[in-house]
């Protein structure tokens, strides 16, 4: 009988060649997706940073604009308010007395003097109906702007001029039948006669004396009474 071949148990180096490559193969693709996905981290990163720096920079940008615009626009309105507005009469040594009674005014409307001690409310008021003086006075003392016309007055001059109030603080408006002038602007010891409401010099007149350099009491209310 033949004797049975012998199987040899001795390791297989080719396969075991092929593991170690496998494996070392699994590594370095391993550490390739983790270099890639720290480049990509870093990139990530550098993208945020950047979007970042751009909105701040934007924001800066506008920032600095709105500054600029803010100052640009105050400045703008504290020259009118220093510029003469022509046409425009003053009254001074005008008294500030609170009484009772009825005022005797020089002026028509006046333009300050003794007054009642309720003023009429001014904030963007407009009135339907005559205003009494004294309650008026005493508005003016804490620095509004009163607007009066008179029949002559068109409704596109009422509309301009009451859209003009309603917007402004410290500012009334109301009819005055007596009033020589068709439109007239009053401050405390200012006043300015008008023809129209489309004259510029309406918006200059509340531009420097809505709480202007003429109040005789800035900051006081201008609401809460009549």
């Amino acid at each position: 009988m033949g004797s049975a071949s012998k199987q040899s148990n001795k390791p297989d180096n080719h396969q075991g060649a092929t593991g170690k490559a496998g494996a070392t193969d699994r590594r370095a693709r391993i550490a390739e997706l983790r270099a890639e996905e720290q480049r990509r981290d870093r990139r990530n990163k550098f993208i945020a940073i950047g979007a970042a720096s751009v909105l701040v920079a934007s924001m800066i940008g506008v920032g600095a604009w709105v500054a600029l615009d803010a100052k640009s626009k105050q400045d703008a309105k504290t020259a009118a308010a220093k510029a003469p507005i022509e046409g425009v009469k003053t009254f001074s040594n005008l008294s500030r007395n609170h009484v009772t009674t009825k005022v005797n005014y020089p002026q028509v409307p006046p333009v300050g003097g003794d007054h009642n001690p309720v003023w009429a409310n001014c904030m963007g008021t407009v009135y339907d109906k005559p205003l009494e003086n004294e309650n008026a006075v005493h508005s003016l003392e804490h620095g509004a702007v009163w607007v009066t016309y008179n029949a002559k007055a068109s409704a596109a001059d009422l509309k301009t001029l009451s859209t003009k109030v309603k917007a402004t603080p410290y500012s009334l408006m109301s009819p005055y039948p007596d009033e020589k002038g068709t439109i007239t602007l009053t401050a405390w010891g200012t006043q300015l006669v008008l023809d129209s409401a489309s004259d510029p010099r309406v918006d200059e007149f509340f531009t420097k004396y809505v709480q202007g350099p003429q109040t005789q009491e800035p900051g006081a209310s201008c609401s809460t009474a009549q």
